[in-house]
């Protein structure tokens, strides 16, 4: 797209090619040719999977193109991350505003008679059967419908450039503006990048009975870090199912509005953190890096990727991301008798026991996550089953309740939470 400078490249680049030259053609009041009505199904065709992808609503070509200019990553949408641009990237970008506003107020219905194809009433008032998007959460997904129409009705270029920036400055742009969970994969060449998770759980701080203590310090320090203040790296360990994955989730929901994403790590991917930190520590957000189920066995040496990483390299960790991760041990990695006992093969054992243990000590918060005990347990079920919309005489909920936890493994939050899934499935007595 030769005409743009800022914007040239930017995703959807031939469908907004295609629609200008229909617009130009259609301002020329002569029917199409075969070959331009089928370039104007063709485009309208893309237009439609596109809005149905995301779950759009409204004008559907305002709001595809707000939807471009959301994830466009350029010079000067990076930019209005961090501050309001001056100069002359500024100047430039507005030049391509000026452009895409001619395309913004077009007569579908002119198109409509030239083609001979009766889509504009579909396209004007657009409405998606996929009411939940399969991309964004449905917040993000309005913000951008919204941003369609506040373009469309847009007095003039400077008023465009506002509602743009001002997106910009709220969600930020791109993948990592617009999503709040990240993986990492590896390309045809082995390079590690970042993708986005498009459908997170949506579990939330007060949805998890008990552990207030617990959940109150993994607030406040991740508070203190999206807040721009020091804060530090996370071990949360202790029993299984007791929450702790739940909580990070949680942390992760709540505090995306300020600039918190998370991007989860597999052990196997350690070797690419360093690479990793490289593409995110120049970007306007808070990341988590979260390893869930972190643990090793001693004779696996993983565990030295992250120590580098944490604390200890060269390069220093930059202030815009943290550690998080969940453990069912202490201290990360399986310890034996031969490493404490007095006579041991190794002549300087007690150099294994430091070296195993300083992977624990580099996270500055341990909090520790202990399974409930019967009191805990029962008012766990209580409130998951009143959450749920469960109605059973309470006594008789309790005492099945009981009988789950002795045959599937003790007490913990996600046993109770799969002796509700059991009740809700149909099941109202002990089998």
């Amino acid at each position: 797209m030769e005409q743009f400078i800022i914007y040239r490249g930017m995703d959807g680049e031939a469908l907004v090619a295609s629609m200008l030259e229909l617009v130009q053609r259609g301002s020329e009041q002569a029917a199409f040719t075969d070959a331009e009505t089928q370039n104007y199904t063709k485009t309208v065709s893309e237009l439609v999977r596109i809005g149905e992808t995301y779950g759009l609503n409204g004008n559907l070509w305002h709001c595809v193109t707000a939807l471009f200019l959301a994830n466009s990553e350029n010079v000067f949408s990076r930019a209005c991350e961090k501050s309001a641009p001056r100069g002359s990237v500024t100047a430039l970008a507005k030049q391509d505003f000026a452009k895409i506003r001619t395309v913004f107020s077009f007569d579908w219905m002119s198109l409509d008679e030239l083609s001979g194809i009766p889509v504009a009433e579909h396209l004007c008032g657009f409405q998606s059967a996929n009411r939940n998007g399969h991309i964004f959460n449905t917040r993000v997904r309005d913000r951008i419908c919204r941003l369609g129409a506040e373009l469309a009705s847009s007095e003039n270029t400077d008023s465009f450039f506002e509602a743009v920036t001002n997106f910009y400055r709220e969600y930020g742009v791109g993948d990592l503006g617009l999503h709040k969970a990240f993986r990492i994969e590896t390309d045809d060449k082995g390079a590690p990048f970042i993708r986005s998770i498009t459908c997170t759980e949506h579990v939330s701080m007060d949805e998890l009975v008990g552990y207030e203590s617990q959940k109150k310090r993994l607030r406040d320090n991740t508070r203190a870090f999206v807040d721009g203040k020091e804060a530090n790296n996370v071990l949360l360990y202790g029993d299984a199912g007791t929450g702790k994955s739940s909580c990070i989730k949680a942390v992760m929901n709540e505090f995306y509005g300020d600039g918190l994403r998370m991007i989860e790590v597999y052990r196997h991917q350690f070797r690419y953190l360093p690479d990793i930190i490289s593409q995110i520590k120049g970007r306007n957000y808070r990341f988590i890096i979260y390893m869930d189920d972190l643990s090793f066995e001693d004779f696996e040496t993983e565990y030295k990727y992250l120590k580098a990483v944490i604390e200890g390299g060269l390069e220093n960790r930059p202030d815009n991301v943290l550690i998080y991760a969940t453990s069912n041990r202490r201290h990360l990695i399986r310890e034996s008798f031969d490493d404490r006992k007095d006579y041991n093969a190794e002549l300087h054992s007690s150099d294994t026991v430091q070296e195993k243990l300083s992977l624990a000590a580099r996270f500055g918060i341990s909090i520790y996550f202990g399974a409930p005990d019967k009191a805990e347990y029962e008012e766990i079920v209580r409130k998951l089953a009143a959450d749920a919309g469960i109605r059973m005489d309470e006594k008789e909920l309790l005492l099945q309740a009981n009988q789950w936890e002795l045959r599937h493994g003790g007490r913990s939050g996600r046993c109770a939470a799969q002796f509700i899934v059991w009740l809700k499935g149909g099941e109202q007595v002990w089998q």
